[in-house]
């Protein structure tokens, strides 16, 4: 069995930020982005080898708890943690850090489905639950 987590890291962008100097907050979920794609990627897979076997994971299901500001500039660890899986639907938790320190800034969680091309829900193959796993 793989690590369930990952650790991936951003500097943020002046256009992810707001006149104050403070990220917006939808650019975080572009962040989660990183890391999830970071996560599968290191279990040798990315959302092209998925969708090469009709597999599609929309997220269905998403929150944050924004704790601290993230500002311009700043080095990001975003932690990505498998949260949950079932045959049809997995979870992400992701917790983000400035580089080096321990405070979290961010809490955060995705759910995504297991669909084929069509949007229809479809179980994951063997081979890919294992990878998952």
């Amino acid at each position: 069995m793989t690590s369930r987590h990952s650790v991936s890291k951003i500097r943020v962008r002046f256009a992810e930020t707001d006149k104050f100097g403070s990220a917006y907050h939808g650019a975080y979920f572009a962040w989660f982005e990183v890391g999830r794609t970071d996560w599968l990627r290191e279990r040798g897979m990315t959302y092209v080898d998925l969708m090469a076997k009709d597999v599609h994971l929309p997220v269905i299901s998403t929150e944050a708890k924004f704790l601290r500001p993230v500002g311009y500039d700043d080095c990001i660890e975003i932690h990505t943690t498998l949260a949950h899986l079932t045959g049809v639907r997995l979870s992400f938790s992701y917790e983000l850090r400035r580089e080096n320190e321990p405070e979290v800034l961010t809490r955060a969680r995705t759910e995504h489905a297991s669909v084929d091309g069509s949007g229809r829900p479809r179980r994951f193959p063997e081979n890919i639950l294992r990878l998952l796993k």
